[in-house]
């Protein structure tokens, strides 16, 4: 064996070693976002993004697909005259989300729950009570006797999310429809408000 031989094999030992460790290093990067990336699909999982830029809004939101068991369409409708400051995002029968542009107010939350304490008509409990989200549960007030009201004793309950966002210093309100859904609907509502986001 002579001294060539050698220092080839010296050189192509040295070939593998770094070919071996730069395929290691980078599994482990792709390993990191993979699971950054998992993780992130695991909390929106049953959601497909969809960007609002083409309707006037400089945000993207997430929202309920076709898996997520509420009669979800597969392409949600949205509702928008150009020019109006109103869009009503719906997902199939059961998702009606309904976002306003209100220009630099920033108290939409406090206010919100100002007209809350002050009506009679309306327990209201709430569930999330956030800076930015609420979501509560309204029962109607039933007074009187059952022979009065044969209804007294049934109780008349809805779910209800409101937030308010702010995307290049305007501020949206985002909010479910007024009779409100059943609680699930407004769980999957809630997620998808807190994912609305501002996009260039």
């Amino acid at each position: 064996m002579n001294k060539t031989f050698y220092m080839n094999m010296t050189n192509i030992l040295a070939l593998l070693l770094i070919t071996f460790s730069l395929f290691f290093s980078s599994c482990s990067d792709n390993g990191k976002d993979s699971v950054a990336k998992s993780n992130s699909d695991e909390e929106y999982y049953e959601f497909k993004g969809l960007s609002l830029k083409a309707y006037d809004i400089p945000a993207m939101i997430m929202l309920p697909d076709e898996t997520a068991n509420i009669g979800a369409s597969t392409t949600p409708e949205i509702l928008h005259n150009e020019g109006d400051f109103m869009w009503d995002i719906i997902v199939g029968p059961n998702f009606e989300l309904h976002i306003e542009d209100y220009g630099d107010y920033t108290d939409l939350i406090e206010y919100k729950k100002k007209e809350l304490k002050e009506q009679s008509v309306f327990d209201i409990r709430y569930l999330v009570d956030e800076k930015e989200l609420i979501v509560f549960e309204s029962t109607l007030i039933v007074r009187g006797s059952k022979e009065a009201s044969p209804n007294v004793g049934v109780q008349h309950k809805s779910y209800h999310v409101y937030s308010q966002k702010v995307i290049n210093g305007i501020t949206y309100e985002l909010r479910s429809r007024d009779a409100g859904y059943e609680k699930m609907i407004i769980k999957l509502m809630a997620k998808s408000i807190k994912s609305f986001k501002s996009i260039q």
